[in-house]
Order: C-alpha cells, then sequence, then structure tokens
C-alpha cells in the first residue's frame, strides 16, 4: 500500500508556513543592509522548511520521505542559529526572537514526531 500525505493537510506543514510568512513579516523591518544578509538568509530558511515536508510527501518511499523531513529539521535549527545571530547583533527584539524561537521549537518537536511516525509504519 501507497500512503500518499496531501501536505496542505499536515499541521506541520501549516505551521511552518505560518512561521515563514512571520519571519518575512518581521524581516521586513531589518536595515536595507541586510536585504542580501541576514533578511535572505532567514527568509531562505524558514521557506525551506515547509517546502521540504511538502516535497516529501511526493516521494515513492518512506526513507526518501523521512529524509526530506531530515532537511526540513535541519533547516529548522540553521533558522534558529540565524535568529540566535540576528538577535545578538540587535536586528531582532526580544519578543519577536521568542516569538520564532517558540514556533521553531514546536516545529522541530512536530517533525521528529512525524519522522517517527513515519518510520514505524513505511510504505
Amino acid at each position: 500500500m501507497k500512503l500518499r500525505h496531501n501536505f496542505k493537510n499536515l499541521m506541520v506543514w501549516n505551521k511552518a508556513v505560518d512561521m515563514a510568512v512571520k519571519v518575512y513579516q518581521i524581516t521586513s523591518k531589518f536595515p536595507n543592509e541586510e536585504k542580501f544578509g541576514m533578511t535572505s538568509q532567514m527568509r531562505r530558511s524558514s521557506v525551506s522548511i515547509p517546502s521540504n515536508i511538502a516535497e516529501g510527501t511526493a516521494r515513492n518511499s518512506s526513507k526518501a520521505f523521512t529524509n526530506s523531513l531530515d532537511i526540513s529539521l535541519g533547516e529548522s535549527f540553521e533558522l534558529e542559529t540565524q535568529t540566535i545571530i540576528a538577535r545578538r547583533v540587535g536586528l531582532l527584539t526580544q519578543d519577536d526572537f521568542e516569538s520564532i524561537n517558540h514556533d521553531i521549537d514546536e516545529i522541530q518537536k512536530m517533525i521528529i514526531g512525524f519522522k517517527s511516525t513515519v518510520e514505524q509504519n513505511p510504505y
């Protein structure tokens, strides 16, 4: 039996899309000189998280799907690192930092849980 997930129905995908939108909104306040620096990096990482989840749903095996989830998880840690740097250099307010990192933490837990479910129920 082939199990395909409609990524738009996945809670983790929806949460990650919402976070990417939040990252876009917050980074729009960054200085123009950060357009090709931290703004670009944080946006790319945040968009990559739900994108890789969606891509994984099209894969033909559980192993390929979990690989895509691993990539999403890695991107979430990349974004987390970028928020720490952005906070330390004064680009993020403490409130924005806490808000994004709360979302990141939640998404990381969701990805890990989802990956475990896929691994336990291969297709």
